[in-house]
């Protein structure tokens, strides 16, 4: 393991503490907005994050989503639980941990056809390692993480 591995573990446990007093259901850091305003559509279609706009926002799970285009959002209006990130948008490898924990939205993955979000580049590459039994040991956790 690298020093940035073990810091990036070390800055999860850190952070989770913090995150963990909101409990919220989606992961929303800035100003309440999912993904911290960026857009949950243009990861599928433009291989991407793409900041959205709050001229094209909806109300979803108790945060606010913005996106890049008017057909971005009608696309998520129709199928939400297709684009929005797994667990809220909370750092999917913390998750498997057992620990809430934010995401940077520049770090992700899609994974049979789902969103991931990590922490960091160091998460995501320990992540990566082994996506199917982090998934399952995440999946485990969410949402009970959350009481």
């Amino acid at each position: 393991m690298t020093k940035y591995s073990i810091v990036s573990i070390i800055s999860i446990l850190l952070v989770s503490t913090a995150v963990s007093a909101g409990k919220s259901e989606v992961y929303s850091p800035l100003l309440g907005n999912a993904i911290g305003g960026y857009d949950p559509i243009t990861y599928f279609i433009q291989g991407k994050a793409v900041k959205g706009s709050a001229g094209n926002a909806i109300e979803y799970r108790g945060a606010t989503w913005h996106f890049a285009s008017a057909e971005n959002k009608a696309l998520f209006q129709r199928n939400p639980e297709k684009y929005a990130p797994q667990y809220g948008g909370y750092c999917a490898y913390a998750l498997s941990q057992g620990n809430l924990v934010s995401s940077d939205p520049h770090v992700w993955s899609i994974v049979n056809g789902k969103l991931y979000l990590n922490y960091s580049k160091d998460v995501r590459d320990i992540w990566k390692k082994d996506i199917p039994g982090y998934i399952g040991k995440a999946d485990g956790n969410w949402p009970g993480i959350l009481e």
